[in-house]
């Protein structure tokens, strides 16, 4: 009669693969070897997976209902443990789904070792890290949508602000402060778009994929998928087990919202300065200087412009672990958990940082004020050309000309008199006098996305219906 003395010797030593090992590991390979220390924050999840997947095995008669009604009762207790911060992570715990299952033999014994059956750690971790970032895309879309918000009110609210726009670092053209302000709203929609794609592509189970090869006790695969919430099943075990394109996506996702993030703080930390002065952050969000007692330094933004960073090098490592392997279940994909855990952490802390600042600093309106040029009116010189019935490219020249004689007579574009206008040509009239006027010139851009005021108006109520819309599936 075949014994069971290798199955119990495996899980005594609580190894789920240690069977057909004799010797032991080197402390330093089991170290090296684990990912509890992370990973065990799937917690949840690997519990979530564990009593859909039991109820599965009752379902093709691999479990009887006490078996099951046991192995549930056991992991509820597990849940409290973690929940209340009582369960313990022993040494010999290599990752989140041998402490579960070690714990569940040491609560209900002998039953416990049927939860495995037909399943592999490979669609066990591939079913924890679906669902561990499904719900962490919805807080990190919450978050950005929390931004959205509470820069839509404030452009709201000070919308007849005006300051430089700038290319090139170099003043442009007059905007208001909501123009710039909205901008990066509609940066934010869109990143917050694209999470409700991926997460699309996210929703998908692989459990019941096994090893690589499929389920060979035909386990119910839309059964799983249904009571974990998933939107479907992989349609392809070796996919299902080693595609890692979810964590990929998500990592770029991060990089491209962290990219925004990071330039409207470099703008504002160009803002904050002396020699701009445009806003005041608040000394929440500020810090000083252990030697100069007159600083105040932008600490969060430069923060959240050196966080981006971090997550584009989680991003483009990750990349390059996936780029060579070979088909199917790798050790290497270990390393898709550590990025994926603290692009999410990193960027959890960017998004609430910056609405933080953007709700509390104070726009000073006389310094964006005095930074308008009338230099920065030569475009509407030529727009007023126009007008004129002269071409473009020809009034573009002459607007030209008039700059380079403001220049040569050392005053300023709208210190030129008529008479000097009319030397470079006999087109000016006195009604080039309305030109002299930022209000005129940013409300002469009404077409759409532009920076006159209904422009801007209309982009606020696009915004916040939007924004009501998503207020109802959070």
């Amino acid at each position: 009669m075949a014994t069971n003395n290798t199955n119990d010797k495996m899980v005594e030593g609580n190894k789920l693969w240690g069977g057909r090992f004799t010797g032991s590991t080197d402390p330093i390979m089991e170290s090296f070897n684990a990912s509890i220390r992370y990973d065990q924050r799937m917690w949840k999840a690997d519990i979530q997976g564990s009593q859909a997947y039991v109820k599965a095995l009752e379902k093709v008669k691999l479990v009887t209902e006490d078996e099951k009604d046991a192995i549930l009762d056991g992991l509820d207790k597990i849940h409290k443990e973690f929940s209340s911060g009582k369960f313990i992570v022993k040494s010999e715990d290599e990752d989140i789904h041998t402490a579960v299952e070690r714990r569940l033999k040491e609560l209900i014994g002998v039953p416990a070792g049927k939860l495995h059956t037909g399943r592999s750690r490979n669609d066990q971790v591939a079913t924890d890290m679906r669902i561990w970032l499904r719900d962490a895309i919805a807080t990190i879309r919450t978050f950005a949508i929390n931004f959205m918000q509470a820069a839509v009110e404030r452009a709201e609210r000070e919308i007849d602000i005006l300051l430089p726009g700038y290319t090139h670092m170099q003043r442009a053209q007059p905007i208001r402060w909501s123009h710039w302000l909205l901008s990066y709203v509609w940066m934010l929609k869109r990143d917050v778009e694209r999470l409700d794609e991926l997460k699309s592509r996210v929703n998908v189970s692989p459990l019941g994929c096994g090893a690589l090869a499929g389920n060979p006790f035909n386990v119910d695969r839309n059964f799983l998928a249904t009571s974990l919430e998933f939107d479907g099943v992989c349609p392809n075990s070796l996919d299902g087990t080693s595609g890692r394109d979810f964590v990929a996506e998500f990592l770029f996702v991060s990089s491209l919202l962290s990219t925004h993030l990071s330039k409207l703080a470099e703008d504002l930390i160009i803002y904050s300065t002396k020699e701009f002065g445009f806003v005041t952050l608040s000394d929440a969000y500020s810090t000083g200087s252990s030697l100069m007692p007159q600083k105040k330094n932008p600490d969060s933004l430069e923060l959240i412009r050196g966080k981006a960073g971090r997550i584009f090098g989680q991003c483009t490592g990750f990349m390059m672990t996936l780029k060579g392997l070979p088909s199917t279940y790798n050790k290497d994909l270990q390393e898709d958990k550590e990025a994926m855990f603290d692009v999410y952490d990193t960027l959890w802390g960017l998004l609430q940082v910056t609405v933080g600042v953007i709700s509390t600093l104070k726009v000073n309106v006389k310094a964006c004020e005095a930074a308008l040029s009338p230099d920065m009116l030569a475009t509407d010189v030529a727009y007023y050309l126009v007008r004129k019935g002269i071409a473009f490219r020809r009034a573009h020249g002459l607007s030209g000309e008039c700059v380079a004689l403001a220049e040569k007579q050392a005053c300023s574009l709208v210190e030129l008199t008529l008479e000097d206008l009319k030397t470079v040509s006999d087109v000016f009239e006195e009604d080039i006098k309305n030109v002299w006027n930022y209000n005129s010139s940013v409300e002469q851009y009404q077409s759409m996305g532009g920076t006159a005021k209904t422009a801007v108006n209309k982009q606020i109520q696009d915004l916040q219906s939007w924004l009501g819309l998503q207020q109802q599936t959070l």
